[in-house]
């Protein structure tokens, strides 16, 4: 799980090693004018918490860091990145199973659940997946070449031109 999780964030590390400053925190594309930064940012902020968490065994999803230099320095962006995967490393498999009360802020106040900890690091990876398919649109609305042809896309999404069968 580790290794598809770092597999994943270091999709973001070739795409943030290849695009300018500008490229990264480049705000003009509509209809949400986010940048590419904002997302990573934000996609790091959700392992962050969960990081942040391990230790007492309560993550909360509300409380991120949201260091706007990570969103518009790819430098700042590439050792967030890094940081995170370091600690990624860390965890043992054998913890998974470890019970982890998990809050965030629903829309109408905060809402705790309990998850494993493998629940929560699948959660962030497909949180992670979503976000890299919206850099995906900036991307392509920016010119920018795809470092990787599977950035952005979820292992289950069918390929172009395959055919599926019932």
């Amino acid at each position: 799980m580790i290794e598809a999780i770092e597999q994943n964030l270091q999709r973001g590390i070739q795409l943030l090693k290849n695009i300018s400053d500008e490229q990264y925190s480049n705000k003009t594309v509509a209809p949400y004018n986010s940048s590419i930064g904002c997302h990573m940012r934000h996609v790091l902020d959700v392992f962050s918490c969960l990081l942040k968490g391990l230790d007492s065994k309560c993550v909360d999803f509300s409380i991120r860091e949201r260091n706007e230099c990570a969103e518009k320095e790819t430098r700042v962006g590439i050792q967030y990145f890094e940081s995170v995967i370091h600690q990624l490393k860390k965890i043992k498999e054998e913890d998974f199973n470890t019970v982890i009360k998990v809050s965030d802020d629903m829309g109408l106040g905060k809402v705790t659940a309990n998850y494993t900890l493998a629940a929560v690091l699948m959660q962030a990876q497909s949180h992670a997946t979503h976000h890299y398919a919206s850099i995906g649109y900036l991307i392509y609305q920016l010119d920018i070449e795809l470092p990787n042809a599977d950035f952005g896309y979820n292992p289950t999404t069918p390929k172009k031109g395959m055919c599926l069968k019932n």
